[in-house]
């Protein structure tokens, strides 16, 4: 799930969310730095046979991974049928499936354990019960699925809470929930300093301000300085560290126990 750089009208319409937000996500820098340490993430693990994005928004992190490695097999499970459109639309060669994972039931025939690797990115944070989402999710998985999450760290902003956060995660908090649902992983790794932690301390500083600035810019920031600022932060972002005690990006690489 792709964080946009401007706020939604509401926190759970994730409807209207893409319909009038997916072009200002793709401008995001937090969202691109998010993509490049996915990559490295994978990569550590072995690239990718069947990879699977849980919440996979308007698909921009699957056209970057597909790009990456052209000759795995992708599909992606999203929530909202409007970011299902859209992924398809921008994606044609991969299959999305629009599904509420909170809500039980198999897989679909041809996902069933179907993925050898799958993502979930900044879609935790959303849930109200990510234990029952992430056993659910085990449906799509096969034996020994590896899977990378990242999930934010530190305080909630007011546009954070705007977008619809329920919490934020500490590494303990993020290992516990895996485990709960029946994934190993190794700690949890802090990610983002110096140049994540500067960005979001903006975020907070702006307030409730950011909200309105944003809601009357709905396809990204509008001034020339405002995308001078953004374009800034992505080149900064690619110094960030990967590994940090002080990071408030957190990432995991789990697996599917047993």
């Amino acid at each position: 799930m792709s964080e946009p750089t401007v706020g939604a009208t509401s926190s759970d319409d994730w409807n209207r969310h893409w319909d009038e937000y997916s072009e200002s996500a793709t401008l995001n820098p937090a969202q691109r730095y998010r993509q490049r340490l996915i990559t490295r993430a994978l990569g550590r693990a072995g690239p990718p046979v069947r990879l699977l994005d849980v919440g996979s928004g308007q698909g921009d992190l699957l056209a970057v991974l597909s790009t990456t490695w052209p000759a795995s097999e992708y599909a992606g499970v999203e929530l909202s049928a409007s970011g299902v459109e859209q992924s398809r639309a921008k994606l044609p060669d991969i299959r999305f499936v629009e599904r509420d994972l909170l809500a039980p039931g198999p897989a679909p025939e041809d996902l069933t354990n179907w993925a050898t690797h799958a993502v979930c990115s900044e879609v935790l944070e959303h849930v109200d019960e990510p234990v029952v989402m992430l056993r659910n999710l085990r449906a799509f998985l096969a034996p020994g699925a590896r899977l990378v999450v990242t999930v934010p760290a530190g305080p909630r902003s007011a546009f954070d809470r705007h977008i619809g956060h329920r919490r934020h995660y500490t590494p303990g908090d993020l290992e516990s929930l895996l485990r709960e649902a029946g994934f190993d992983c190794d700690e949890p790794r802090r990610a983002g300093f110096p140049f994540f932690q500067l960005y979001r301390l903006m975020v907070l500083l702006r307030g409730r301000r950011l909200i309105e600035d944003v809601a009357a810019n709905p396809d990204g920031p509008a001034s020339r300085g405002a995308l001078a600022l953004m374009r800034a932060f992505d080149v900064a972002f690619r110094a960030n560290l990967d590994r940090s005690p002080w990071g408030w990006q957190l990432w995991a690489v789990a697996r599917v126990r047993g």
